[in-house]
């Protein structure tokens, strides 16, 4: 692919190019103007429907900007104050409008033209089929609710943010300490694992405290807006069209089945390869043949710029993607004290080019982190200049496809960031046999969260049990946990998901059996891979989410016939890697 990527923002016909959000006082001219504006043609209309977004457009990258620059310095107050500024002051005024906005739209006798004439009906059926669910879920008692599960959210972050451990004498972060698990010597990694479940440990009651205020507002919110329980206000609320709560059952019983077997047999194997009487938790990231860990790159510039050549190497298209990010400072990659947690895309609506977070620590999972998030900033900037917002806000299904596929079909190319032939392939397996464990990792989450809001006045010490059920179905029988009950016990902890981003899980499953399917038509036939790959990501949300899975030549399936399919092609692969 082709193209020169603009850089330059688009020219602001509603708000003015001198505009500057400072409070909610300053934004509500807009909101009454198309509040009250009269649309007396259907172009009038389609000019609602553009400015409307264009406003939208603006508020989510301001937000970002202010959660963006709070995650990467949890310490600064005054980054904190601004972030809570929208969550407090700005946000909540803003609901009403919105929900006022959606039923002006849905009441406009030009609803009926838009989505049954032109090229862009389907994505406006898509489009207001949300709104509809949106403004049927609307509950103005429910405002302030958010506001608090924001802010929980946060506490849960500034919590995490600063947990550090002190190895060899030094200060690390938990990702930073996570190095010394791949290390050949057993005591060493030992000792690495304990530190850092210790100091998670320290705050086992504190998040479990911060969880169960979430659980009951999270609760009193789907009550509100006339649902049993959570995950059926959540299905909803995350507009899931295209699958049920029995489809996700269906998933979970398919992975047990399917997937856990092969994890047995890898356990095994590394039981037998260690040599080793009992597989330990620290046993499970180190090389089997004793060999160091991976080290593919020298801090945080060293890793985007070989991730660049990755980039152009599958295609030069997708390195300058990288590059204009690159350029524009669009990055945060490295570890340190008082930075947020995980990692992350965040998609910057106005300016087209969103930003990408993590925490580097020079393993090999951080190029995986670092190739899945590039995956979702290719798709974020191919759909830049979709006309609306909500062409561009895709479901996270699609979105994960993105990602996930960019780590697969990346694979020939990952040889920038190695010297021998021999650690290259030993990335591979890496990745296949992670692989192999995400999707049982991703049905434990989120049968979890099922059990968690299907109970939701459940005590802590139940939910404890009920995570140990779950986690069983789902890990090997061959790891020895003996005496390290506690720790296995708050595991969940550790997936901010659960606390921050709930339901949000599922769609890593579902996109991960897609990326193997991208991955395999990718290895059959490259330029026809990659092309299905950019024609599914182009399309945003503007087709329904089978269409978009049909576009890049794969079905919309997680069935139990298809995961078995796919799981023998990846073995395949696997075993190809080993011989």
């Amino acid at each position: 692919m082709t193209a020169t990527i603009s850089t330059t923002p688009p020219v602001r016909t509603f708000l003015g190019d001198t505009f500057e959000l400072t409070n909610v006082e300053s934004v509500k001219p807009f909101y009454d103007n198309l509040v009250e504006r009269p649309i007396d043609t259907l172009e009038e209309f389609r000019k609602f429907l553009k400015d409307r977004s264009e406003l939208e457009s603006y508020l989510s990258e301001n937000f970002a900007w202010r959660y963006i620059k709070m995650t990467c310095d949890t310490t600064d107050k005054e980054v904190k104050a601004h972030f809570d500024q929208f969550v407090t002051e700005i946000q909540p005024e803003l609901a009403n409008y919105d929900d006022t906005l959606n039923k002006k739209t849905l009441e406009s006798p030009f609803l009926d033209i838009l989505t049954s004439e032109g090229d862009d009906a389907e994505a406006f059926n898509i489009t207001f089929r949300g709104i509809k669910k949106a403004t049927e879920i609307f509950r103005t008692e429910n405002i302030s609710l958010f506001t608090e599960v924001q802010n929980l959210s946060s506490e849960y972050q500034g919590t995490v943010g600063v947990m550090t451990v002190e190895i060899d004498g030094h200060t690390k972060t938990l990702q930073q300490a996570g190095v010394f698990l791949e290390n050949a010597d057993r005591a060493i990694r030992e000792m690495a694992y304990r530190k850092i479940q210790e100091r998670r440990i320290q705050d086992r009651d504190k998040l479990d405290e911060v969880f169960n205020k979430l659980k009951t507002v999270r609760h009193q919110i789907a009550l509100n807006a006339g649902f049993e329980n959570f995950r059926d206000y959540s299905f909803a609320s995350l507009k899931r069209f295209d699958y049920t709560p029995k489809d996700c059952f269906d998933f979970h019983e398919a992975v047990a089945e399917t997937i856990v077997p092969i994890l047995n047999q890898l356990a095994e194997e590394r039981k037998a390869t260690l040599a080793l009487d009992s597989l330990r938790p620290w046993d499970k990231g180190v090389d089997v043949k004793g060999r160091p860990a991976l080290h593919p790159f020298n801090g945080g510039e060293d890793l985007l710029n070989k991730t660049i050549d990755c980039f152009n190497f599958l295609d030069p298209f997708l390195g300058e993607c990288l590059t204009l990010m690159k350029q524009m400072g669009r990055l945060d990659l490295e570890s340190r004290v008082g930075k947020a947690p995980g990692g992350y895309n965040y998609p910057l609506e106005e300016t087209g080019f969103p930003f990408i977070f993590m925490n580097a620590s020079s393993l090999m999972r951080d190029v995986i982190t670092l190739l899945h998030e590039g995956g979702h900033a290719v798709h974020s900037i191919v759909t830049k200049d979709l006309a609306l917002n909500t062409f561009r806000n895709f479901p996270s299904e699609v979105a994960e496809l993105a990602s996930m596929s960019m780590e697969l079909i990346t694979m020939d190319y990952w040889h920038v960031y190695f010297d021998n032939e021999e650690e290259l392939r030993r990335a591979k397996i890496q990745h296949l046999e992670d692989i192999l464990s995400t999707l049982p990792w991703v049905a434990t989450v989120d049968k979890f969260q099922h059990w968690i809001y299907e109970n939701p006045t459940h005590t802590t010490e139940e939910r404890t049990q009920a995570w140990l059920r779950i986690y069983e179905q789902f890990a090997d029988s061959i790891t020895d946990w003996s005496g390290l009950e506690t720790f296995k016990s708050s595991m969940w902890h550790r997936q901010l998901h659960i606390f921050e981003l709930p339901f949000y899980y599922i769609e890593y499953g579902i996109a991960q059996l897609g990326a193997i399917g991208v991955w395999k038509n990718y290895k059959e036939n490259p330029q026809k891979g990659l092309e299905g790959y950019l024609n599914a990501l182009k399309l945003g949300y503007t087709k329904p989410m089978a269409s978009v899975y049909n576009a890049a030549n794969i079905p919309f399936d997680f069935s139990k016939e298809h995961i078995a399919s796919l799981m023998a092609f990846l073995q395949g692969e696997l075993n190809a890697l080993k011989n």
